[in-house]
């Protein structure tokens, strides 16, 4: 019997549970800050480590959290209610302690009890490592979701891995990008709470077999495999000010206690262990490059290690309550894929109600098919998953068999839809056949889900019309828009306290909860004293970003001037590159004393290039060396700044939106899915410049055209203009242009690394290119000299800035996450109960 159950069954454990609510004022936060510190951490005067005051004050904080995450999971079980299970191999989270503070309402009663201690809050919140569990934008949406359902008492869970080292650490040594580990878990985790009660066992590897059940029919099970445990840590996600404390399950992998005794024989116990140990392996770093092919193998083991223990895990949940009565688990379950990366969840679910529960093939692909739900996050073709049919014979056996059946099934329904169209037949099956046959994950992800969504009207639109028209056309029911949005508990509340004061005192202090409520402050916006607060506002909130940038990059950044930011992944679609073409050609003017009319203008860039992304990496080196020359250039003093802020992350961009007045958003139109930097940047009162692609179609809806910067292409112009791009021509048509390519060319910017550019500007000449680079460069020039004339006009600006944060409410991940539930998940709200 597990030790586990005995605990549960012994009469006296009832008492176990019946605690008294910890206090939430000043003193006795103070007093159990003080005894953790002392008591539970062991540390006293001569302790040096700032680590341990911070961890003191999370471990308070968790167990005021502890409390509401009981009866947050005890309400959820008591009203059987129907859940979610958001499946994502990224989870950006952020900082959790000023989030803990924020949504438990104890800044004020925290920043008391700890001055009288004398402790100052501030410094021991920059003590938290940012856990980097993501990439960028996808693993930040998830997060901002996750606290949208929390705040919105919604019962859904995350589940993702529990990596050992995050995104790596970008470091910029002579204007190169420098990946060093980032180790967050070095000290521990005080937020994180083990459960080893629930870990999972996945299977790799091995065979199958076909054998006769007991009813007499022909079953197949998983043999030979090499197995590894996925052990659950869980980290609470509260809501704000509700006392819901919803969960995100990371699982981390750990070596099995068996041994093969063959391997074991033929070697030595010291061998044995280490291989073993390799298991630990998949949960070690975030994302491999998957370049090679052991990039490859180790980031399908992550895509299989979430998708089988997480699923494992949610039927361990029903069969404790319901036995093996699987009748009604559609009507109480969903799972949200979250991209492609979590698709192979479809077969192992598959797997697991067929092969370990014994249902029949049509009554399991009947629950699958009404219980996952895939949201598609890319417009490019090449970032849609396939992994060859060889790694999954290799790896995952099994599940490549039940991938053939459905595939064969599904290649069924689309014949007789379109009998004898034979190549239609090939662009839709989800083995992609050709000299390495590839299982195509996203359409995996499709035919075994109920819901399909893009991320932004226009994202969604061309998904219907241009990649999964095939799909749309069996399917239309399936496919359907959710347009992206952010927490504005984070993303304003937290991270601009002025404006938020200021909100507070013209909206009332609900607008956290409802973000709409901020079309409140348009009317406003002609109101000359609210513009001059708005404007102390943001000039503080600039004085705090340029401090950091100094500190950081050792570049002045003048408070007049624009604060011009583009932060974000480095991509070519993503067109950074586009915006240091505008920077040498402002560089160019100066030089040939075109100052007349001129706005001052401090360039900010930041993003982490992929470490196999060699273009990328080029163009951080581009945008560092253009820095380095003019910011050294004495005819620049007071007329153009640039800096690349290194390692780029949560809590920089939680000072860079706020201090931020023109956002950056320029990529290829067509190629954005969605875009939330764009979200963060407006409710902060940012004016976009941007291009009509992702979100900012939406956001220029919202605000209006007249306080928008459009320039550029549209998506429908792209497609039309490529056929008969010719960069060359339009260089050679544009003065401006040609000077800045000769400027480049000449190696004004590389004088001691001669040729190193090269591939750039082949790029840009290249009529093949996709970005359409100088295409787009006039039309991004005559915008940007729109965007300084405003600038240049205070009292326009500052309307703007307004109107853009009172129009953003609809980018509220709370709205995203209400569209979900009313359109897909189709849950009841659920209060916890004292």
């Amino acid at each position: 019997m597990s030790p586990y159950k005995t605990l549960l069954q012994n009469p006296l454990s009832e008492h176990l549970f019946d605690l008294p609510s910890l206090p939430m004022d000043a003193a006795g936060l103070a007093r159990d800050f003080q005894r953790y510190y002392g008591y539970t951490l062991g540390r006293d005067s001569d302790s040096l480590a700032a680590y341990y005051p911070y961890a003191a004050l999370a471990i308070t904080l968790r167990d005021r959290l502890m409390e509401r995450w009981k009866r947050t999971r005890q309400a959820y079980d008591g009203d059987k209610c129907r859940r979610v299970y958001y499946l994502s191999l990224e989870f950006l989270m952020g900082r959790a302690l000023s989030n803990a503070m924020l949504n438990l309402g104890l800044e004020d009663a925290l920043t008391k009890g700890l001055h009288d201690l004398g402790v100052q809050l501030e410094e021991l919140a920059e003590n938290e490592p940012d856990p980097g569990l993501g990439n960028g934008g996808l693993g930040r949406l998830a997060a901002c979701f996750l606290d949208s359902c929390a705040t919105l008492q919604l019962p859904v869970r995350g589940y993702g891995l529990r990596y050992e080292y995050g995104m790596f650490r970008q470091v910029i040594e002579h204007g190169a990008q420098v990946e060093e580990p980032d180790h967050w878990l070095r000290d521990g985790n005080p937020w994180e709470l083990e459960r080893p009660e629930f870990t999972q066992r996945v299977q790799f590897g091995g065979r199958t077999e076909r054998y006769l059940d007991h009813r007499g029919r022909e079953a197949v099970r998983w043999v030979d495999t090499c197995d590894v445990l996925a052990v659950p840590y869980d980290l609470p996600v509260p809501g704000y000010r509700n006392d819901t404390v919803n969960t995100l399950r990371l699982w981390k992998a750990a070596a099995t206690d068996d041994f093969n005794l063959d391997e074991f024989n033929a070697g030595s116990y010291t061998e044995a262990v280490a291989q073993k140990n390799q298991a630990e392996h998949i949960t070690m770093v975030l994302y491999p490059n998957d370049a090679s092919e052991n990039g490859k193998e180790l980031r399908l083991r992550q895509q299989f290690f979430l998708a089988s223990a997480s699923i494992k895990d949610v039927l361990r949940d029903w069969t404790r309550l319901n036995g093996e009565d699987f009748s009604r688990f559609a009507e109480f379950n969903c799972f949200q894929l979250n991209d492609t990366h979590p698709a192979v969840s479809v077969a192992e679910l598959m797997r697991q109600l067929v092969d370990e529960h014994q249902l029949s093939w049509d009554t399991a692909w009947g629950i699958t098919r009404e219980t996952m739900a895939y949201t598609n996050h890319t417009l490019l073709p090449e970032a849609l998953e396939r992994w060859p049919v060889r790694l999954f014979e290799q790896l995952l056996p099994r599940i490549l068999e039940i991938i053939y059946e459905i595939n064969a099934r599904f290649l069924m329904e689309v014949e007789r839809h379109w009998p004898g169209d034979n190549e239609r037949l090939r662009r839709m099956s989800l083995i992609e056949e050709g000299h390495e046959p590839q299982v195509r994950m996203a359409y995996l992800a499709i035919v075994g889900s109920f819901s399909v969504n893009g991320v932004a009207a226009l994202h969604s639109e061309l998904l219907r019309q241009g990649l999964f028209h095939d799909f749309y056309e069996l399917w239309p029911e399936k496919f359907n828009n959710k347009t992206n949005g952010v927490t504005p508990r984070r993303w304003l509340a937290m991270c601009n306290p002025g404006l938020a004061g200021l909100l507070d005192a013209e909206l009332g202090g609900d607008w956290m909860c409802d973000l709409e409520r901020l079309e409140g402050l348009a009317p406003l916006a002609e109101d000359a004293a609210f513009r001059a607060r708005w404007r102390e506002i943001k000039q503080e909130n600039k004085r705090r970003l340029a401090e950091v940038v100094a500190q950081i990059c050792h570049v002045d950044f003048p408070l007049e001037a624009m604060f011009d930011v583009q932060v974000k992944r480095i991509h070519e679609y993503k067109r950074q590159l586009l915006n240091v073409l505008h920077v040498v050609h402002l560089y160019n003017r100066i030089k040939q004393g075109d100052t007349r009319d001129w706005t001052p203008r401090c360039v900010l860039l930041g993003g982490k290039a992929a470490p196999g992304y060699v273009m990328a990496k080029q163009i951080i080196k581009f945008i560092n060396n253009v820095a380095a020359v003019v910011n050294a250039d004495p005819d620049t003093a007071g007329l153009l700044r640039v800096a690349f802020v290194p390692d780029y992350r949560v809590s920089l961009m939680e000072v860079i939106a706020p201090g931020t007045d023109l956002s950056e958003q320029i990529s290829t139109a067509g190629k954005e899915a969605s875009g939330t930097g764009n979200m963060k940047f407006m409710m902060n009162g940012a004016v976009t410049i941007g291009t009509l692609d992702g979100a900012n179609i939406e956001i220029r809806e919202q605000v209006g055209a007249d306080n928008f910067f459009l320039f550029g292409l549209t998506a429908e112009e792209v497609v039309a203009t490529r056929a008969h791009y010719d960069p060359n021509g339009i260089i050679a048509a544009d003065p401006a242009l040609r000077e800045v390519m000769g400027l480049i060319e000449s190696g004004y910017f590389n004088r001691f690394e001669p040729g190193i550019f090269d591939a750039i500007t082949l790029s840009i000449r290249n009529p093949h290119d996709p970005w359409m680079t100088a295409a787009d460069f006039r039309s991004y020039v005559d915008t940007q000299e729109q965007a300084a004339a405003a600038y240049r006009d205070p009292e326009r600006w500052w309307r703007m800035s307004i109107l853009n944060s009172a129009h953003s409410g609809r980018f509220s991940s709370d709205r995203t996450i209400g569209d979900y539930n009313r359109d897909i998940w189709r849950l009841q709200t659920i209060t916890p109960r004292d």
